[in-house]
């Protein structure tokens, strides 16, 4: 981050346009993503120009279709769970809760799989992708807590327990085990059937019921505020598409690129948990952000 943006004047004048635009815009919608769970400790997937990093996500049909691709998925989530597991709120998820609790926004819509919003105390968060802290039988439907799972793993795969990788995304970690011949899969305690993490994997779609209750809660909302997300993926993306269509105001605060950065009326290239605690504070205190309804600052060449 420049040395501009660092700024406690620069710091202030972005709290105080999302705070504007908040109080303009009392139910909006909150779509957050990777890059709100940064602070937490949880790694995101892209840079800070949108590339992904790293290798190839596993898709959802490979995982269902190939022993070996479940073999590797459960072993380096066994390694790489317990970091997520520990991840707590961090100052933004809680800002969001508290804009919920004073009636500030509609509701949030969150990408992320780790659960953060619910422990923050939010109440009205629909989890697009799912709960990565949940399991379900491919068999049967039945529904475990990965911490359950998680004891099944280190059971069953004694000489993986400990052991120690570098954290990615949503419980993965960066190990390669060398004998997943010799690694013990998890199976339901129902019918022995094989375990999926209760998630939307890449290559997978929304559940349709889902997709219409976030949908509903668009068309519901008077504006969109983007938190942390590049939107490069559509089921993001989708969102900013359908509030511009409509004439709804979209602001984003997003270290770096996004998908959507010719449809938006504010961007803030700032942290969310320094700028969403701040802005909670301006609008509890009942003051008046300074710039009406101008989309957008100019500042130092970058837009605000």
């Amino acid at each position: 981050m420049s040395e501009a943006l660092t700024h406690p004047a620069t710091v202030h004048a972005h709290a105080a346009a999302v705070a504007g635009f908040l109080d303009r815009h009392p139910r909006a919608l909150v779509l957050t993503g990777a890059g709100l769970s940064t602070a937490s400790g949880i790694p995101d997937y892209r840079d800070a120009d949108g590339n992904r990093r790293g290798k190839p996500p596993i898709h959802g049909p490979d995982f269902r279709k190939s022993e070996y691709v479940q073999r590797r998925y459960w072993a380096r989530s066994m390694i790489g769970w317990p970091v997520l597991a520990r991840a707590r709120p961090n100052a933004g998820h809680v800002a969001i809760a508290g804009l919920e609790a004073i009636g500030r926004i509609g509701s949030v819509l969150t990408q992320n799989v780790d659960g953060l919003h619910g422990q923050a105390g939010s109440q009205g968060v629909l989890e697009l992708h799912g709960n990565i802290h949940s399991v379900a039988c491919l068999e049967c439907s039945a529904l475990f807590p990965r911490a359950f799972v998680q004891d099944q793993l280190e059971r069953a795969n004694p000489h993986m327990t400990g052991a120690n990788a570098t954290p990615l995304p949503d419980g993965d970690a960066a190990v390669e085990p060398a004998e997943l011949a010799d690694f013990r899969l998890p199976h339901c305690i129902c019918c022995g059937g094989n375990l999926m993490p209760n998630v939307v994997f890449f290559g997978d779609n929304v559940p349709p019921a889902r997709t219409a209750i976030a949908l509903d809660r668009m068309e519901q909302a008077d504006a969109l505020l983007v938190v942390g997300s590049s939107l490069m993926v559509y089921s993001g993306f989708r969102f900013c598409r359908m509030a511009q269509a409509a004439g709804k105001p979209i602001a984003a605060i997003n270290l770096g690129r996004t998908r959507a950065d010719d449809l938006l009326d504010i961007k803030i290239e700032d942290s969310a948990e320094r700028i969403l605690p701040l802005a909670l504070d301006l609008l509890n205190r009942g003051l008046e952000p300074a710039g009406g309804d101008t989309p957008s600052i100019q500042l130092d060449g970058g837009i605000l």
